[in-house]
């Protein structure tokens, strides 16, 4: 390609990017020259560089990893978007159409699923918010697994998004590729948990505060002896702060903190397996707790089945209350009494602040901006106790084991 130079300055930079992509003098994945390098061979300013690079990353030529500069993509101009985030990127898959990605910036999201009223509520918040600031976004499961996290966000970055919202999985240790995005300043906020120690924005609610609201209202039915209860890590940050919550609430009340209660990282019987062997169904069965907090709308279902299983009754035998509403929707009336964590405005908050994010970013390279860029947001919201149907009195006649 050759360029003319009457065109403006900016797409000479670009049609010399251009004609060294397509004529394989830069191979795919290589660095394409700096910013001042090209700054330095075409006499222009920093700007000007800034927007050729910026149409050669929304034309599917580059992308970008800030921090580290710019790269050769492995796709190709002109494709249509692959069908789904989840499939391996090669040049036998469709990942760019030229006229979808001229028009919008990308924003993508990792989430670990879309099965619960929560994470419905999250995305659509998340989604408008987004959309009514002509932003476009990408949404990829990780269905849990922290491997396949890592992997989504490496390619979010290689499909040129300009910035990420992330629900981090549920596990003991951080992901590698989160605080690659944070030494490299990519823009990114953090939902529903934070990184202890490490400083980045991020939106979740007071999980604490749940937690000690769902045990004080069960203490004031007259339960004592109360079981938290999730599959997660325990080491994961929202599990630890849920838990301290619930130790803070015996604490406050003068009771005793029985640690045989806390169920976490445990393996919930299926219908079809057996009970017997089971912990927590073996702490049902044997009535060591009246009542039981869920650390999830799921878990609280499955508690729910096991009682049913165990021929009890709730909340005449014991009380279950859950975080999160577990309906599937909110057309129908829910049974759980459940901590509601406001998931709408965690969604709308979270891509209010990725929005400010990018802002900056676009202002720092027009040399306009002056805040500093590590100044982060963090914002813990406040959850709401509903009461439904699923926590009653304690029963004076329930006996515990000798």
């Amino acid at each position: 390609m050759n360029y003319d130079s009457r065109s403006p300055l900016y797409m000479q930079v670009q049609q010399y990017i251009q004609r060294r992509i397509e004529q394989g003098e830069l191979q795919t994945h290589d660095r394409i020259p700096t910013e001042k390098e090209l700054m330095a061979q075409f006499e222009v300013s920093r700007i000007t560089v800034v927007n050729a690079l910026a149409s050669l990353v929304k034309e599917g030529y580059i992308y970008r990893v800030p921090g580290r500069g710019s790269f050769v993509a492995e796709a190709t101009p002109h494709l249509e978007l692959s069908h789904s985030m989840n499939e391996p990127i090669g040049k036998s898959h469709s990942i760019y159409k030229h006229s979808t990605v001229t028009q919008s910036r990308l924003v993508g999201l990792v989430m670990p699923s879309l099965n619960d009223l929560f994470a419905m509520r999250l995305l659509t918040a998340i989604r408008e918010t987004l959309q009514a600031r002509g932003l476009t976004l990408m949404v990829a499961f990780s269905d849990g697994n922290k491997v396949e996290e890592e992997r989504l966000i490496r390619q979010f970055v290689q499909l040129g998004a300009e910035g990420l919202l992330i629900f981090p999985v549920d596990k003991d240790t951080y992901n590698e590729e989160i605080l690659s995005l944070k030494v490299n300043d990519f823009p990114f906020v953090l939902i529903d948990r934070y990184l202890p120690g490490v400083e980045t924005d991020y939106v979740c609610s007071d999980n604490r505060l749940g937690a000690q609201m769902a045990v004080e209202h069960l203490f004031k039915l007259g339960h004592q002896r109360i079981v938290i209860c999730t599959d997660a890590y325990r080491e994961c940050v929202s599990v630890k702060d849920r838990i301290a919550g619930y130790m803070n609430a015996y604490e406050v009340n003068g009771h005793m903190i029985d640690p045989a209660l806390i169920f976490t990282d445990f393996p919930m019987p299926s219908e079809q397996e057996a009970i017997e062997s089971n912990l927590l169904a073996e702490c049902m069965r044997n009535r060591a707790a009246t009542a039981y907090v869920a650390l999830s709308g799921r878990i609280g279902i499955q508690l729910l089945q096991l009682a049913k299983r165990l021929q009890l009754r709730v909340p005449e035998d014991i009380s279950i209350v859950t975080f999160d509403n577990p309906a599937s929707s909110t057309e129908h009336e829910t049974f759980f009494d459940h901590i509601y964590q406001n998931e709408d405005e965690i969604g709308r908050r979270a891509a209010s602040i990725l929005i400010r994010r990018l802002e900056r970013s676009d202002a720092s390279a027009e040399e306009s901006y002056t805040e500093p860029a590590n100044k982060y947001e963090k914002v813990i919201l406040a959850p709401q106790l509903i009461i439904k149907r699923s926590s009653g009195p304690l029963q004076t006649y329930v006996k515990f084991p000798s």
